[in-house]
C-alpha cells in the first residue's frame, strides 16, 4: 500500500508545479521620466510575471517608445532603454533650440499604454504617441501589439487568421460602412487592410492612422468586428 505521507506530499508537488507553470501575465501602468525631463511624459504597461515571457513583452514596449521618440531615419533607431530615449529625445531639442536661438517652439512628447485585450492566448497593447516637433500640427499614432500570451513573442497580423483573404472580405464590408459618408475620399476597389489590427473586448478592432489611406482631415478611422462573425477564421482564442 501506497504511504499516505508520500502520496499527499507528492499531489502537493504536483500542484505547486502546475502552479508555477501558470503563472499569470499580470500589468501594472508606469510613469517614466529622467532628470531635467519637462517635455516627454510617458505612461506605459509593465509586465510581471514568467520571466522569459515578460521580457519579450516588455522589450517590445520598450522598441515602440524608442521609435516614437527617434529623430532621424527609421532604420538607425538605437536598442535603447526608455529612459535613454529621453534623453536623447532632450538633446535633440536642446541642439534644435541651439541651432535655432529665434524659434519660440517648444517640442513635447505623449506616450500612453492600454491593454486592449488579455486571454489565455494572447494579449493586446495599444501604444498611443502624440509627437510635436514643429510644423502646423503634432503627429499623433497609434499602434497596436499582439503577444502570444504563452510566449510574449509578437503575433503578425497574418497569423491572427485562419484566411487572410475571407477575413479581408469581411473587413472590406465593415470598412465601407464605416466610410459611407466620406467615400468620396476613398477608393473602395484598392482597399487594403490597415497596420493596426488587434482583439479587444468586443472582436477584432482595425485601426487607420491618420494619413494611411486619406488625407490628415480624414482623421483615424477605426472599426470592430464582433468577434461571433469571425470566429471560425480566428486562430487565437479571445474568451477571457
Amino acid at each position: 500500500m501506497i504511504n499516505k505521507n508520500f502520496l499527499f506530499a507528492f499531489c502537493c508537488l504536483l500542484f505547486l508545479l502546475n502552479c508555477k507553470e501558470a503563472i499569470k501575465t499580470t500589468f501594472s501602468d508606469v510613469t517614466i521620466s529622467t532628470k531635467n525631463n519637462d517635455i516627454v511624459a510617458i505612461n506605459i504597461p509593465q509586465a510581471y510575471g514568467n520571466e522569459t515571457i515578460i521580457t519579450n513583452i516588455n522589450s517590445e514596449i520598450n522598441k515602440a517608445v524608442a521609435t516614437a521618440l527617434h529623430i532621424g531615419e527609421a532604420d538607425s533607431i538605437p536598442s535603447i532603454s526608455t529612459e535613454e530615449s529621453i534623453i536623447s529625445f532632450n538633446k535633440e531639442y536642446q541642439s534644435f533650440k541651439t541651432n535655432f536661438p529665434e524659434s519660440t517652439q517648444i517640442w513635447e512628447a505623449q506616450i500612453d499604454g492600454e491593454i486592449l485585450h488579455q486571454s489565455p492566448e494572447i494579449i493586446c497593447i495599444a501604444i498611443t504617441t502624440y509627437i510635436n516637433t514643429g510644423g502646423a500640427h503634432g503627429n499623433l499614432n497609434i499602434s497596436f501589439l499582439n503577444f502570444n500570451s504563452e510566449t510574449g513573442h509578437l503575433i503578425p497580423n497574418e497569423n491572427l487568421f485562419k484566411n487572410m483573404d475571407t477575413f479581408k472580405k469581411i473587413a472590406k464590408t465593415y470598412f465601407n460602412e464605416t466610410i459611407k459618408d466620406n467615400d468620396y475620399l476613398f477608393d473602395s476597389e484598392s482597399f487594403e487592410l490597415p497596420q493596426n489590427i488587434a482583439y479587444n473586448e468586443d472582436g477584432i478592432v482595425l485601426l487607420y492612422n491618420t494619413y494611411e489611406i486619406a488625407p490628415y482631415a480624414s482623421g483615424i478611422i477605426e472599426f470592430t468586428i464582433p468577434f461571433e462573425n469571425i470566429s471560425d477564421i480566428l486562430v487565437f482564442n479571445g474568451s477571457y
